[in-house]
């Protein structure tokens, strides 16, 4: 009990995240959470998903226990599994079993990249059953009011193969995210990256010059976390061209010709 109380100790946020609300998410989430629902989260790469989770952890003062999903992701992975120790079977739990048993949010972030067999062990906790099978220890877990699912993906990765079913989908509360408008993501750029208004307000131009390109082959545009990371560069004294290089330029592609285009663009902005 102690460990896993140290456990959840690590998942407490103390401080509070930056978050600005770009409409009625944070009351829409608290209300989701209030009355037992799950949360979906929709949105591209970098927008604040993440961040919004954050921030609603600390809101309701609850650790937020995040899995990077991906296609290797198995049910003892979400569940637990017993581990030798000592010459010793000891169970242990994994993330999801843990936020259910001690009531905190389990957060599964771009949930389409876990296999389909493994999701559907959310399934009676996203619905009003709120239980949790560990079938190897044969017990059921109901989960108590604070316990809380949330899910996230990007839709501009779906594919036929990887898509939520709809049998998980219609089970959750959905909130769509996007990048913020120009006003309101300067301001961001401008806290985050520690760059002055000129700058961060260039950098937002740019990246919504990035956003335009999706018809000739770029699959996503800059996001918000890469212009913040370019600013922190630029503000630990790399200059302009070379912050764009590293930090927006070359995560985008590796297409010679989109990365020609890309520097270009950031020719005629800075």
């Amino acid at each position: 009990m102690k460990q896993q109380n140290q456990r959840l100790e690590e998942h407490l946020i103390t401080k509070k995240p930056y978050y600005l609300a770009t409409g009625s998410e944070i009351e829409i989430a608290l209300a989701a959470h209030k009355n037992g629902l799950p949360l979906l989260l929709k949105g591209p790469t970098g927008c604040g998903k993440t961040r919004f989770m954050q921030f609603l952890a600390w809101k309701l003062k609850l650790p937020l226990i995040t899995v990077s999903c991906h296609d290797d992701l198995s049910t003892s992975d979400l569940v637990g599994r017993y581990l030798i120790r000592s010459g010793e079977a000891v169970w242990t739990d994994g993330p999801l079993t843990l936020a259910v048993r001690h009531g905190a949010i389990c957060y599964l972030d771009e949930i389409v990249e876990a296999r389909k067999d493994t999701t559907v062990v959310i399934h009676p906790l996203a619905d009003d059953r709120r239980e949790l099978p560990v079938e190897k220890r044969g017990e059921l877990l109901s989960a108590p009011p604070d316990f809380m699912i949330s899910v996230s993906y990007n839709p501009g990765y779906q594919s036929v193969l990887k898509d939520l079913k709809p049998s998980t989908r219609q089970r959750f509360v959905a909130l769509s995210f996007d990048y913020p408008e120009a006003k309101m993501e300067t301001a961001i750029v401008l806290r985050e990256g520690h760059v002055t208004q000129e700058v961060a307000e260039s950098l937002v131009k740019l990246a919504e010059m990035t956003r335009s390109l999706k018809e000739s082959g770029l699959a996503e545009g800059a996001s918000t976390r890469l212009l913040i990371q370019t600013g922190q560069l630029l503000s630990s004294g790399i200059d302009i061209h070379t912050a764009c290089r590293a930090a927006l330029i070359e995560p985008l592609s590796d297409d010679p010709e989109l990365l020609g285009a890309l520097q270009e663009m950031v020719s005629s902005v800075f």
